[in-house]
């Protein structure tokens, strides 16, 4: 065997490791994308579970006090609870031009193509925490150029409805204070953080809004 040879069969052998590595990094990159779901706060509580009282958290900025709850607010009814999956609604962001639809349920499955309700929650216009989530890399990678003040608005079967966001969190995702009871109208968006980052996490990125319609 000459050098021109060897030459070659060291170049065709440099050039299959290398894809080989390729290959497993896109597989790494789509198994984290698709593995990547609800914070691990929301998926640890079953809705069987009493949920805990609330407890400072590490990081808060802009909040404001609660609003106080009033008692001739007419909250939403809905004729049923949706089933595993089933489309609820449609969560839109206007100052950054986004709208996803919402499916009932935080498992890959719906999270791959929208935005997850979390079935331990009560549904959108409802009286009390509405807790929705979606993939940091997807839908919620923005999350993060939304401002204090600014509106969100979600429709579904029973109403549109308008919340105000109120305040961000970066949290653990195991802090459970994310998915406590409210004595009035809350939306919740939740997130893993940093964005757009490959690969798991152990911190998640929370906004808070109030229902005012």
């Amino acid at each position: 065997m000459g050098p021109a040879f060897l030459r070659s069969r060291l170049v065709a052998r440099f050039l299959g490791i290398t894809l080989v590595i390729a290959g497993a990094l896109v597989g790494v990159y789509a198994y984290f994308g698709v593995r990547e779901s609800m914070p691990r706060q929301v998926q640890a509580v079953s809705p069987k579970v009493a949920l805990p009282l609330p407890t400072p958290t590490s990081t808060n900025w802009g909040k404001s006090p609660s609003p106080t709850p009033m008692s001739t607010f007419s909250y939403a009814t809905y004729a049923k609870v949706p089933h595993l999956g089933a489309r609820i609604g449609t969560i839109t962001l206007p100052t950054l031009g986004l709208s996803w639809p919402i499916y009932q349920g935080t498992t890959s499955t719906q999270l791959a193509k929208g935005v997850g309700h979390f079935i331990g929650s009560v549904l959108p216009g409802q009286n009390d925490n509405t807790v929705l989530s979606g993939h940091r890399t997807t839908v919620f990678n923005r999350l993060g150029e939304l401002k204090r003040g600014q509106s969100v608005f979600i429709e579904s079967s029973a109403g549109t409805f308008t919340y105000v966001i109120r305040s961000f969190r970066i949290v653990m995702r195991t802090d459970k204070t994310v998915i406590v009871h409210k004595d009035h109208g809350v939306l919740t968006l939740t997130t893993c953080y940093p964005f757009n980052n490959i690969g798991t996490t152990t911190r998640a990125f929370i906004v808070t809004a109030d229902l005012v319609n």
